[in-house]
């Protein structure tokens, strides 16, 4: 039976890259002049990576290209099979990208290095949205409350900021009021085992509500309580200067940094140390893991408010990283998209920062699109990223599996 179902998915995935063959030249195609040609850029102004010459290509021919060699990995696929599918699909999936972009910017130029770029910058949000929820679920606590939490984080950055005129302070703020979110969850969720979602959405509603009342009392009123100073981008010595690579992952500031550290640094902790293995322990079977001695109450209070100090500091990064002001509401659902990246990415740090790529790749992509005037309704360019995290959480369901205990409160015999 499970060998049936391998063979199914086999031939599906390999129907599914012809589909992408042919659907490259049904839409891209029509439309496209045989002597249009589309410039990629790999230089940025502000950066001092080596320069690297513009590519121009006919945009038909990379089209046929693409289409053409996803057909074929399509009946290789068919025929014989790969090893590794999942890596092909990824390519075909990068190659299906490639054609749009060519298609997108035909006639004109497109700066990939930029738009890279821009993708790392809107993912960092998501990304510790995705470790926030790592961590808690890790312990077995459902956060919701992410979003909550990340408002909460943006506005006493920017309140404490600009009353102190100090990123530093506002900061601290921020990792605060995440931290004291994550307490009030794991009171809810751990000690009154009040229903996990029910606590965390009403977290959200409370961090909406106070956020926007005092902002529009506040903040709108006395601008200068709404102009905090933000973190100025570092550019790191000989690793900025990489032509492409600089740019993207080596120019940035400290709260970027910090987000790319603490994808390592959680990653080594649950996988690597005896916090980890007792968090683990919690979430998969909590009953056996306090027959050993472990403190589940403690392990989960503890990564629950480690994960609202995270979302506080995502918070933090769209304050004084990004926009130097608070406005009502600015999260946007990133900390429910993070929640999704956090599923895709199988529940570990990795994997929520790779999907929260793909998240930060669709909101930068339908930036870059409405730039170019690409003839797609704007509706449609600001619906991308709830699609693609619509589409992603419908392709993984039944296939990631969450700790075992999650969501499950824990009584003590």
């Amino acid at each position: 039976m499970h060998e049936e179902i391998s063979i199914r998915k086999a031939r599906a995935l390999g129907i599914a890259f012809i589909i992408f063959g042919f659907a490259v030249l049904a839409l891209f195609l029509p439309g496209t002049a045989a002597d249009q040609t589309t410039t990629f850029t790999f230089n940025l102004s502000s950066s001092e990576a080596i320069e690297i010459p513009p590519l121009t290509v006919g945009t038909r021919m990379a089209l046929y290209f693409t289409a053409l060699l996803s057909v074929a990995l399509g009946m290789w696929q068919l025929a014989k099979g790969f090893k590794r599918v999942y890596l092909v699909l990824t390519f075909v999936s990068l190659l299906f990208v490639l054609a749009f972009l060519a298609w997108a910017a035909k006639g004109k130029s497109m700066n990939l290095t930029g738009m890279l770029q821009s993708t790392l910058l809107r993912a960092i949000p998501i990304t510790l949205a995705g470790l926030s929820g790592v961590l808690c679920e890790r312990s077995a606590v459902i956060n919701i409350g992410i979003e909550g939490m990340m408002l909460a984080g943006a506005f006493v950055s920017a309140l404490v900021g600009s009353v102190t005129q100090s990123y530093w302070w506002g900061l601290l703020a921020a990792l605060l009021a995440g931290g004291l979110f994550g307490a009030l969850l794991a009171v809810l969720a751990i000690r009154y085992k009040v229903d996990q979602i029910i606590a965390g959405t009403a977290i959200n509603i409370l961090a909406t509500g106070l956020t926007s009342y005092f902002s529009s009392r506040y903040l709108q009123v006395h601008q200068e309580l709404n102009h905090p100073p933000t973190f100025q981008p570092i550019s790191i010595p000989l690793l900025g200067n990489i032509p492409i690579l600089g740019p993207i992952f080596f120019n940035h500031t400290l709260l970027v940094y910090v987000t790319l550290i603490l994808v390592v640094l959680i990653h080594i902790i649950l996988f690597y140390t005896r916090w980890g293995l007792r968090t683990r322990a919690v979430g998969e079977h909590p009953r056996a893991a306090d027959t050993l001695g472990i403190n589940v109450f403690k392990v989960r209070y503890v990564n629950v408010i480690a994960g609202g100090i995270v979302a506080g500091l995502g918070g933090a990064y769209l304050v004084l990283s990004s926009v130097a002001r608070f406005d009502e509401l600015m999260t946007a659902g990133k900390g429910f998209i993070g929640l999704a990246a956090m599923i895709f990415g199988k529940w570990t740090p990795f994997g929520a920062f790779g999907a929260s790529m793909i998240f930060g790749f669709a909101d930068s992509l339908q930036t870059k699109l409405a730039i170019l005037s690409v003839p797609i309704p704007s509706q449609f360019l600001l619906m991308a990223p709830y699609l693609v995290t619509m589409i992603v959480l419908a392709g993984v369901v039944g296939q990631a599996n969450p700790p075992a205990a999650d969501g499950q409160p824990y009584e003590k015999e």
